[in-house]
């Protein structure tokens, strides 16, 4: 019985024990987690295979997503060259603060905001896609 307020305790429902390294922030080497997501995925019970490692089955899916993630980006070709997609603009602007650049049949509006060295990359990407 609590003698602050006279009634009666009421006790928990489930006590958990907590492992040895509970608390304690621990390091994973990728070869540790590739083991315990293998060994996660040839399990039935998720929840009593994290208990068994005192980890966390939210840690144990993370790793999984991680991993799928990985193989996935593996598996894409390498980009050799930079990717350039076409722009097709309207009306030049109706300002007088920019100036047009015709290079290799393309035809660039430039405007006086325009970083220096964007407009320099953009006119050596139209030069070297025009040879």
């Amino acid at each position: 019985m609590d003698t602050n307020i006279g009634a009666p305790l009421k006790l928990g429902g489930r006590v958990e024990v907590l492992g040895r390294l509970a608390g304690r922030r621990r390091v994973w080497a990728l070869e540790q987690k590739v083991e315990l997501v293998v060994g996660m995925e040839r399990c039935d019970n998720v929840a009593a295979f994290a208990r068994e490692q005192e980890i966390s089955p939210a840690l144990l899916y993370t790793w999984r997503r991680e991993l799928r993630y990985a193989m996935e980006a593996a598996k894409l070709p390498p980009r050799e060259e930079p990717m350039l997609v076409p722009v097709v603009g309207g009306s030049p602007p109706s300002s007088s603060d920019s100036i047009e650049v015709e290079v290799g049949g393309a035809v660039v509006w430039i405007g006086q905001a325009v970083r220096t060295d964007l407009v320099v990359a953009i006119i050596q990407a139209l030069q070297a896609g025009a040879s």
